[in-house]
This record gives C-alpha cells, structure tokens and sequence, in this order.
C-alpha cells in the first residue's frame, strides 16, 4: 500500500528555489523535526522495520542523538538526486569515503532534517534550485561510518541514523563542489553508477533509494 503511493507521488514535482526553501521549510518544520521523522515513518521493507526500532531506541534513550558528541550514534540527513529524464543520478567523490557517493549531513543540533537535507544539497552541489519528489522521506537507514581522521582530528567507529529525500534536478545547470567534502560532481547513468561507488555497503541503499523515485 505505501509503495503503491510512493509511486504514485514519484510525478508530483514542485519546484524549489532558494528563496522558496526558507517557506517550505517553515510550512512543513512540524513533519521534518526528527522524532516525528522516524516516528511516523512506515517501514517498505525488513531493514527498515529492524532500523526504525533502533533508532526509535537511540533517541529515546540519549538526549544528544541530533549531536556529533554522542559517539555511538547520531542523526544525518541525506538526498538523492536525479535529473529531469530519471535516467542519470548526481554523485560527489567524497574525500574520507575515497568513493562517489551521495550528498549530505550531521544534523548538528538542527532538529529539523528536511532543512539539514536541502541545506547540504545546496552547500554541496552548488544547485540553487531542484524538484522535490516526496514531501516525505523516501528511505531511513542505519549506516555504519569506520573509524578516521577529518580535520586533523580523529573519528571513532560509529553509527549514522539516516534519513534520506529525493530530488530532482535539471542536469544541465552548472555545478559546484564543496572542496571540503568533495573532489568533483558527475551526473553518472543509472545503469551504470554502481561501477562507481567502491562502498559495497552503499550499493543497496542506493538501490532502494532510486527505485522508490523512477
């Protein structure tokens, strides 16, 4: 029944702007603030069940789940995106993941992931507008990060707890990567990204995602 309506609301565009994103934001603060996120989220698949429940846990249980200062584990938000035709997907060459992947981010105190996810499609893509496919979250994960070192500093082994939008956007606009996260942006076809991504961990997360938005 939800996979029926996702497809379904796959063809309902609207277009973003930035100076649309701070209303939008406002408009739907109640149904992004993470505890409503995952709470109201209706699992498609096992995975999804068993993660929701972990998560569900994770921030019941520790009041700093939004912050990077909980070590265990803490809440990102993240998109997925693809072009007008739904025939190729938007990847960054991520610097710690040595991999071409997709974009996002900790949430960082901010409780509100629908903001965090535009912000850091913004912030890494250099796009100022997009076509959002769902007002929803398309897909939550639990994503296991390994240890390493960013800025110097060093990061143990812990767990994301992901929530994941999708958007569409027109592959014919400049680009412009973060140099921080970053080492360039493609537009890779769907058939063929997969040959791309050197994380086997991500390869059916990335699956799941894009079939729910072609």
């Amino acid at each position: 029944m939800k996979l029926d309506r996702l497809q379904k609301n796959s063809n309902n565009y609207f277009l973003i702007s930035n100076t649309e994103i701070s209303k939008m934001i406002t408009d739907f603060k109640f149904m992004s603030h993470y505890k409503d996120v995952f709470k109201n989220y209706i699992p498609l698949i096992e995975q999804e069940v068993i993660d929701q429940r972990l998560i569900l846990d994770h921030i019941h249980t520790f009041d700093n789940a939004l912050s990077r200062k909980n070590l265990v584990a803490h809440v990102t938000s993240s998109v997925m995106i693809l072009n007008q035709d739904k025939t190729k997907v938007l990847l960054g060459f991520h610097h710690i993941y040595q991999s071409w992947g997709w974009f996002g981010g900790h949430n960082d105190d901010d409780p509100d992931c629908l903001h965090v996810a535009l912000k850091e499609a913004t912030e890494e893509t250099g796009l100022s507008s997009f076509i959002k496919v769902m007002e929803e979250p398309i897909a939550i994960d639990v994503i296991y990060v390994g240890n390493h070192i960013k800025k110097g500093n060093y990061v143990p082994d812990h767990l994301h707890l992901n929530v994941t939008y999708g958007l569409i956007a027109d592959d014919t606009l400049p680009l412009r990567h973060n140099e921080d996260e970053h080492k360039g942006l493609k537009w890779f076809d769907l058939d063929d990204f997969l040959n791309h991504v050197t994380e086997p961990r991500m390869e059916p997360v990335y699956n799941k995602i894009i079939s729910r938005m072609i």
